[in-house]
């Protein structure tokens, strides 16, 4: 086959794929492309990637709720360690969709706005964080690597709260 001929084929693959993602349903989708985010071709993996990634933000709330938060999140990590920085930044890209999911499905609550009067209560209703959640669905060196990812917008969000705090005031 000539480099021409590979060509074409590549562009109309590439086509098909961004089609699939705009047109068919992602819960339809993502099952398929799972295997594919494993595959030994390094480029195939890529574009896999590249396709769940458009595909996981229009499961919306609801829709990743359902399909299993857990699930893509183990999928996405498996992607931050890829040989190519297209399946990284996907990773990327969707594991920071899905801690706004999963925060907006699991909102910390504040201790002292609690109305249960018990400790034990407030134990069982207390929602587990996003670190304590990776933490829990992947192994230790993946949690650490999703951690790392997400934490570095959220710390930089922190930080701009924390030196716009009082106690900085206070201090000169």
């Amino acid at each position: 086959m000539s480099s021409q001929d590979k060509r074409f084929v590549c562009e109309a693959a590439d086509k098909a794929l961004i089609s699939m993602t705009k047109y068919v349903s992602p819960t339809l989708l993502l099952p398929k492309l799972q295997p594919c985010l494993k595959h030994r071709n390094p480029r195939i993996r890529a574009k896999a990637s590249l396709c769940f990634s458009r595909s996981v933000p229009r499961l919306g709330v609801e829709g990743i709720k359902e399909y299993g938060i857990d699930k893509l999140v183990q999928a996405a990590a498996s992607q931050l360690s890829d040989q190519l920085p297209e399946s990284r930044e996907a990773a990327r890209t969707v594991l920071l969709e899905l801690q706004t999911v999963y925060e907006k499905l699991n909102p910390l609550t504040n201790p002292e706005t609690s109305t249960s009067s018990s400790p034990e209560e407030e134990q069982i209703l207390e929602p587990v964080t996003w670190e304590i959640f990776c933490q829990s669905k992947l192994s230790a060196l993946s949690a650490q690597a999703v951690l790392r990812v997400t934490n570095v917008a959220t710390v930089t969000a922190r930080e701009g709260l924390v030196t716009a705090g009082p106690s900085s005031s206070a201090q000169s």
